[in-house]
């Protein structure tokens, strides 16, 4: 069943709209957005991941063929195309994708000389948020003009953060940012929480980099940290939530955790 079907009678009281962010590559941002989304379906919400990467990791992660899209969210960005007919169902029932492509990649340049420019997906989001119990909007790994969008966009950001060295390199530009756009662009914007990712319990430095994360965003941090496991890494190449590719895998057990949390914080 599409999204077209599923949507039809579906109200939703208080939508949430969450920005997946983080402006260091590789701390998890798109294994979150696919791994969460995910788990969230399976607790009978219905959920709407916009991918906003160039890379498009979190599209091919649910197992999306790119290359069969006739159009994705550069069309939605800078085409004014609807983002209903760019919407792709998942095989998790509840949990569809606004795709992205490398086409994604020209959208930073363009957007440079658009009207409002800092409110196309904010305007495009407050369309289609209604439908869901969650938006989540995958960022790209920078500070640029969809990363701004995102902002706009959002209520509240969700940051995940790898527990390796220097894992605080980076937040606090990124909260500079924050304010910047709270103060200009978006008064309500908040940080709903921070998720430990990578998480090995046997070293020292695990233990190291929570404590000083603690120190810095005290109760915004999730209990559930996710842990490093091997097949969270395999999942993605299956083009499956650890969900569905090791249902009874540590990874799979944290995930589900972790959307009770959220589901907890509303």
């Amino acid at each position: 069943m599409g999204f077209q079907d599923v949507k039809r009678g579906f109200t939703n009281r208080d939508p949430k709209v969450l920005a997946i962010i983080n402006q260091k590559g590789g701390v998890g941002k798109s294994t979150t957005a696919i791994n969460l989304s995910a788990a969230l379906g399976e607790a009978k919400k219905k959920v709407l991941v916009i991918d906003l990467d160039p890379q498009g990791n979190t599209t091919s992660g649910y197992g999306i063929e790119k290359e069969d899209l006739e159009h994705d969210m550069y069309d939605v960005l800078l085409q004014d195309f609807p983002i209903e007919d760019v919407i792709v169902d998942t095989v998790e029932d509840r949990v569809f994708v606004a795709p992205a492509t490398i086409q994604l990649a020209g959208a930073e340049i363009e957007l440079v000389s658009a009207m409002a420019r800092e409110s196309i997906l904010k305007n495009v989001v407050e369309k289609i948020k209604d439908e869901f119990d969650y938006v989540f909007i995958d960022c790209p790994p920078s500070l640029g003009l969809l990363t701004i969008n995102a902002l706009v966009a959002s209520d509240q950001l969700l940051i995940p953060i790898q527990c390796e060295y220097y894992a605080l390199e980076g937040v606090t530009k990124l909260i500079e940012s924050m304010k910047m756009v709270k103060s200009r662009l978006n008064p309500s914007l908040a940080i709903f929480g921070v998720v430990m990712t990578m998480y090995d319990t046997r070293t020292t430095l695990s233990h190291q980099v929570v404590e000083e994360c603690e120190n810095y965003f005290g109760q915004q941090i999730f209990k559930t940290y996710i842990p490093r496991n091997v097949k969270i890494a395999e999942a993605p190449s299956h083009g499956l939530p650890v969900t569905m590719y090791a249902r009874m895998s540590k990874g799979a057990s944290a995930y589900t955790k972790l959307a009770k949390e959220v589901i907890r914080r509303g």
